[in-house]
């Protein structure tokens, strides 16, 4: 299949970062967390195919396909080796490129993403797919307020809440459920072991879907890791936290 010609923006000065989103966002997710990081990396995000700007392209996706999209833009934008931080889906899209393109890659941050999942936890997951596909996406999206946010942030910044619940809404609902449908499937524990970068693995204490148990396999498995868990937030960090995250990226990188 061949790679899209991704929307991006580029921004800072110095080793590359490329910032990879997840389902139903937009590049415009990792804004608060570059500002922390683009007085030393240049910051790339961009958005998905299917996403925001970015062509649709054709469907099937895979993950592999999402890997060779973020390598053509590696070569559009003339990088050489690149950090690579990832949420969500994007936290499944790092690693894998980082397996297929090891020479490129310095580092990778594996944010709010999930391996190791039991049966149970994989048929959950699949459960919100099959459930959006027969019911519509609009109607699940109470569920996946309160999978992503913390009910403490839903009463206090609700406006933020509704915007992200936005950008889900406009997204082509088979691009939507496509991706969705990547992020259920995906396994990366029997392969995670080639990955021999140093790797960020953070993720929120309530993540019901990315939890610490889970992450903590994730962080055994890697040969270079170092395991972050934020108190009390949910899936959607970098909405909530920000400027956390940013920093812990940032700690990450200069040490």
């Amino acid at each position: 299949m061949t790679p899209i010609d991704s929307s991006y923006s580029v921004s800072g000065s110095g080793p590359a970062i490329i910032f990879v989103h997840g389902i139903g966002a937009r590049k415009s997710a990792w804004d608060k967390v570059i500002v922390h990081l683009e007085n030393d990396f240049t910051c790339v995000s961009y958005d998905l195919r299917g996403h925001g700007d970015s062509p649709k392209g054709e469907l099937p996706y895979s993950l592999d396909v999402l890997g060779e999209d973020l390598e053509a833009l590696r070569v559009t934008l003339n990088l050489q080796k690149i950090h690579i931080v990832g949420h969500s889906l994007g936290g499944m899209i790092g690693p894998q490129y980082a397996k297929s393109y090891p020479g490129n890659v310095l580092s990778v941050s594996l944010l709010s993403t999930a391996a190791f999942r039991t049966e149970d936890d994989k048929s959950k997951v699949i459960a919100i797919v099959e459930s959006m596909r027969q019911k519509g996406i609009e109607p699940i999206l109470n569920t996946l307020t309160h999978r992503w946010f913390t009910d403490q942030f839903i009463k206090d910044q609700y406006d933020a809440v509704e915007f992200r619940l936005k950008q889900v809404l406009e997204t082509d609902p088979e691009v939507f459920l496509e991706v969705f449908r990547i992020y259920a499937e995906t396994e990366m524990s029997p392969w995670l072991n080639q990955i021999n970068q140093p790797c960020l693995v953070l993720t929120g204490e309530n993540d019901g879907g990315c939890n610490p148990r889970l992450n903590k396999l994730i962080a055994e498995s890697l040969s270079h890791s170092e395991l972050c868990i934020i108190d009390k937030l949910k899936h959607s960090i970098l909405i909530e936290a920000p400027d956390l995250v940013g920093k812990r990226v940032r700690d990450f990188l200069l040490n």
